[in-house]
């Protein structure tokens, strides 16, 4: 739970709002699904002990559509030629109502709830005794779980203008919510939109910023607004002149979508989703809704400053980190073991925590690593090309960072090392977004880290997003976030994969095979997949499944080996035609990554048996073939379609600093940019550089273009 939205578990009475451009559709009509979800929320919430009131808005909308159908029915054709008149709006009130709170009745029939009808206007809360009467009227009904809807009854509003005129107790459904909120002291006031909630400008420009937490102070000269609503009277400036009214009177409110299926649901369960206004919004020490942006655009400023370093300059930088992490080391390891500690108490599988702990030697040889990367070629402004394009026009391909990356990673403190270290050789910008179980670690390194990044550069090159940033804001900020880069779970990869329109880097399995062939020599066999087993597990290069030729059924090294599996802690799973060869417990999917001890095992007729399976059921992450028939092994290394593909060797060598990239960011099994252990190159793009003397197209006329390609060298 997000720590702003903490007074949630407190609410029991709550408001709910729905706009106009919520209840009906672009063309006038009702929005019969958007209502749906809207009533099967409440009814879960009048389920779940919550009391629930509804102001709804959209009367005026809906007899507008069916009086204009009216009409046209009754027109003749002489009629259509003149000009339309407006319909009256207390008229399309009128015929509306009817209509929209039926819907509601037969929309909670069906579900089993009770709803009722309350039209007020602002004259009927000038009368003290007709305030006292309703709030009896509204808790009678809500202690009966009978859900109370209210709108205002513009049919016989008194107003000069009531769909103008801004006077009165209220002047809208917005402002009769915040009015009914705290007359009936709720504890919540929710104001459905068809926006997320509240943005710093109109929602359609690019550098407009959801804004997750309102504070008066800050927001209220910063904020531009857009248009007025579509259909409704005030648009996104009447909600928040009603917000504001209401959480500066005592009600939190939040300003979120009315389009999403469970909105009111994330709310309430404590999740930052749309704007929140809250009267102490402005002693939380906030830094910002937008920090996680101000973080990024400040490490592209920094990145900046980075590039235009000597290249001894920017060795010394990572020099000087890899013995500020040695120094520090003993700091580091004490962080690590409260987090260890905590992950251990509070249960989580082995697999995780394993991946979390920094054992004896593992900063050092972090350091180390560093220092070896600082020792390669600096990849920046790195001239790949040259070509003269014409006489005296001279074009370059330079090598550049990307710009900001986005690193997304579960209880991995040491990938927090080894990414930043070749952000800084790339000249890249870098957010880190760690697990909560490595917080403390993640914290104590970053600390490290920074505190050694010169002046002249800034320590904001780097940022640690903290746990209060929801990954799915990172996810939006494709204007200032150039690459995403998950490393955790299958899940953690997806989700990010289906939920950004950042380019993403990575994998999202590591279901790796290891096929013996009937030519494999049993003895090297054995030592392959023992170390491709249970060298590390938990990682995402380790065998996952092993194939065998049916020829070596019968062999003695065969037993052997699955023998030595068993004796040293491998579960072993098996796919239909191994369970029934060796009585295995059948895999729970042919495709299915353990990241622990076990595998499954499988019997194939040949290496094309093998090379299928492993397209089907694999991941394109590293594929092993152990053969002594050179012929076969070329086969398998030339059709398998993997980022990986080893003859001979443990797929545990699939690593970026095994590879002898100095580190890796993480393997990716994308097609696209960068493929396998993804070290510094995978972090550059490119650009052209042209050198003139002064000449211009002028439609082609004069020009002599040779094209020829130069060295490198000048």
């Amino acid at each position: 739970m997000d720590q702003t939205r903490a007074f949630v578990k407190d609410v029991k009475r709550l408001v709910i709002k729905v706009g106009t451009a919520v209840v009906t559709r672009t063309d006038g009509r009702l929005a019969l699904g958007r209502l749906g979800a809207l009533c099967e929320q409440v009814k879960e919430l009048n389920v779940c002990g919550f009391e629930v009131i509804l102001v709804t808005s959209g009367a005026v909308g809906v007899g507008r559509q069916r009086l204009r159908y009216r009409r046209l029915v009754n027109s003749s054709f002489a009629d259509l030629q003149k000009p339309q008149l407006e319909l009256d709006g207390k008229a399309c009130a009128a015929v509306g109502q009817n209509g929209l709170m039926a819907l509601y009745d037969v929309l909670f029939s069906q579900l089993d709830v009770t709803s009722s009808e309350l039209l007020v206007t602002d004259n009927d809360f000038k009368d003290p005794d007709f305030r006292m009467q309703l709030c009896q009227t509204v808790n009678t009904l809500l202690s009966l779980k009978v859900i109370p809807v209210f709108n205002e009854n513009d049919a016989i509003s008194t107003r000069r203008a009531p769909y103008e005129d801004s006077s009165g107790i209220f002047w809208d459904n917005d402002s009769l919510a915040a009015l009914l909120a705290l007359e009936l002291k709720a504890d919540l006031l929710i104001l459905l939109s068809d926006v997320e909630g509240l943005y710093s400008g109109p929602p359609s420009e690019p550098n407009s910023r959801l804004i997750h937490t309102y504070v008066k102070e800050r927001h209220d000269s910063e904020i531009t607004f857009g248009d007025k609503s579509r259909v409704g009277r005030g648009g996104m400036t009447a909600k928040v002149k009603a917000a504001v009214y209401a959480a500066y009177a005592g009600t939190p409110v939040v300003i979120t979508s009315g389009f999403t299926t469970d909105s009111i649901l994330k709310v309430l369960q404590g999740e930052r989703v749309g704007t929140l206004f809250h009267q102490d919004a402005a002693n939380w020490g906030l830094q910002g809704e937008d920090t996680a942006r101000d973080m990024a655009i400040s490490a592209r400023e920094c990145s900046r400053r980075l590039q235009s370093l000597s290249s001894d300059a920017r060795k010394k930088i990572m020099m000087d980190i890899a013995n500020a992490l040695e120094a520090n080391e003993k700091l580091i390891r004490t962080e690590n073991e409260v987090d260890v500690a905590a992950t251990q108490q509070a249960g989580y599988e082995k697999p995780l925590i394993s991946r979390l702990t920094l054992k004896a030697g593992k900063i050092s040889s972090l350091a180390n690593s560093i220092r070896a990367l600082a020792d390669m070629e600096d990849p920046i402004s790195r001239v790949l090309e040259r070509t003269e394009v014409a006489d005296g026009l001279i074009l370059e391909k330079t090598a550049c960072p990307l710009g900001v990356l986005l690193i997304v990673f579960e209880s991995r403190p040491d990938a927090l090392i080894q990414i930043a270290s070749l952000a800084i050789l790339s000249g890249n910008g870098l957010l880190l977004k760690g697990g909560k179980e490595a917080m403390r670690s993640n914290a104590i390194l970053h600390k490290v880290i920074t505190e050694a990044i010169p002046a002249v550069v800034g320590e904001k090159l780097i940022g640690l997003v903290t746990p209060r940033e929801e990954i799915p804001d990172l996810l939006k900020l494709d204007d200032v976030i150039d690459l995403v880069i998950p490393r955790g779970s299958n899940k953690l990869v997806t989700q990010i994969k289906e939920s950004t329109k950042i380019p993403v880097l990575g994998h999202s399995d590591g279901i790796c095979h290891v096929y013996l062939d009937k030519s494999a020599d049993m003895e090297m066999a054995s030592r392959i997949v023992l170390d491709a087993k249970i060298d590390y597990p938990a990682t995402c290069n380790a065998m996952e499944t092993l194939l065998i030729h049916r020829d070596l059924l019968n062999n003695e090294w065969l037993n052997d080996l699955l023998v030595e599996l068993k004796s040293e802690g491998v579960a072993l799973f098996g796919g239909p035609r191994a369970s029934q060869e060796f009585g295995f417990s059948e895999a729970p999917s042919l495709h299915h990554e353990y990241n622990k001890m076990a595998c499954t095992v499988e019997v194939v007729d040949d290496v094309h048996a093998a090379i299928n399976h492993i397209h089907q059921y694999g991941s394109a992450h590293t594929d092993c073939i152990i053969a002594k028939d050179i012929a076969t092994a070329e086969i398998f290394l030339s059709q398998v379609d993997s980022a990986a593909v080893f003859h001979n060797a443990s797929t545990r060598f699939c690593d970026g600093a095994r590879f002898g990239l100095g580190a890796e960011v993480g393997i990716s099994t994308s097609r696209i940019h960068a493929r396998g252990p993804v070290g510094v190159e995978g972090l550059l793009t490119t650009r052209w550089i042209l050198k003139g003397s002064g000449q211009v197209v002028n439609g082609d006329e004069g020009v002599v273009y040779t094209h020829r390609k130069l060295p490198l060298a000048n």
